[in-house]
């Protein structure tokens, strides 16, 4: 069993990330105030209510933008932090950039004039299950009741019989809104069933632990063992990916990402989170003690 040097990791965090990881990291392993996290997370709300402001680290718009708001939510799980006024403002928010589909788009063209990876292209017309599947998904986890939901909600519905991908980024957000629904069980289970299948196909999943690129490990699809797609892998698919995860700490305490960076800024960023990330993975598995 490969183990972590769990010093050295807080040793970055507070070294090297921002403010916001930093009192996440605090918050979920220091007994730190959920609080805090919520301080932090408003400085990147914007008077319309959405996010930006760069929270998205592939995003440097200051503008609110969808993908913003849902790496915010993703904090708030994590500290069970639903609870606070900024939810539904930035749910009032993406109600203004909905979409006749009834969804909202993957970004928009505000993001235009500031840095941006190239796979962000902005769209103010076109509706995507990334991220409205996503972002409906950790409001019915929270019980979150909001006007735009139900019509986010009716627009998966509709959208999620047709969806074929087995992109992880397509993927995660349906899985997610298919897990927390409270309603039409019976449906939600069944496209559950057919996209399990999906992500059993060869080549969907990185099963190889050294695997280079941008992959997708057993981890991430699995990244608790309550996690919907755990039963996919037996267990010792699973203990050679948490050594792999282990061994990929790096010397200066943190994680590597595994995608070009926009900048050496956005790549502290993300680094941060990706430490965070990995801590959780290691310990809903038993590897922090």
């Amino acid at each position: 069993m490969v183990s972590i040097d769990f010093e050295r990791a807080r040793t970055f965090i507070y070294s090297s990330g921002r403010l916001l990881e930093r009192r996440l990291f605090a918050a979920l392993f220091e007994q730190g105030p959920r609080e805090a996290v919520h301080t932090a997370l408003r400085a990147y709300q914007n008077e319309d209510g959405g996010f930006g402001n760069a929270l998205e680290g592939d995003l440097r718009t200051p503008a609110s933008q969808p993908l913003a708001v849902e790496r915010a939510w993703v904090m708030l799980d994590l500290i069970d932090g639903f609870d606070d006024p900024m939810v539904g403002r930035a749910c009032d928010w993406l109600e203004t950039v909905t979409t006749p589909e009834g969804g909202v788009p993957f970004a928009l063209t505000t993001l235009e004039g500031y840095p941006h990876t190239p796979w962000m292209q902005g769209d103010d017309h076109t509706a995507g299950l990334n991220p409205t599947a996503g972002l409906c998904g950790l409001l019915f986890k929270h019980s979150v009741r909001h006007a735009w939901v139900d019509r986010a909600a009716d627009y998966c519905w509709r959208t999620i019989p047709g969806f074929e991908s087995d992109f992880y980024h397509d993927l995660m957000p349906v899985i997610d809104f298919l897990e927390h629904t409270p309603e039409r069980r019976d449906q939600a289970q069944a496209e559950l069933e057919r996209l399990r299948a999906h992500v059993a196909r060869p080549g969907v999943v990185a099963l190889d632990p050294q695997a280079q690129g941008y992959v997708k490990y057993p981890l991430d699809w699995a990244p608790r063992p309550d996690s919907f797609l755990h039963s996919l892998f037996d267990e010792h698919t699973l203990a050679v990916h948490l050594d792999a995860l282990a061994a990929r700490q790096q010397p200066d305490g943190g994680w590597p990402i595994n995608w070009e960076a926009l900048s050496p800024a956005a790549e502290a960023e993300w680094r941060g989170w990706v430490t965070i990330d990995a801590l959780c993975k290691l310990r809903a598995y038993g590897r922090l003690g």
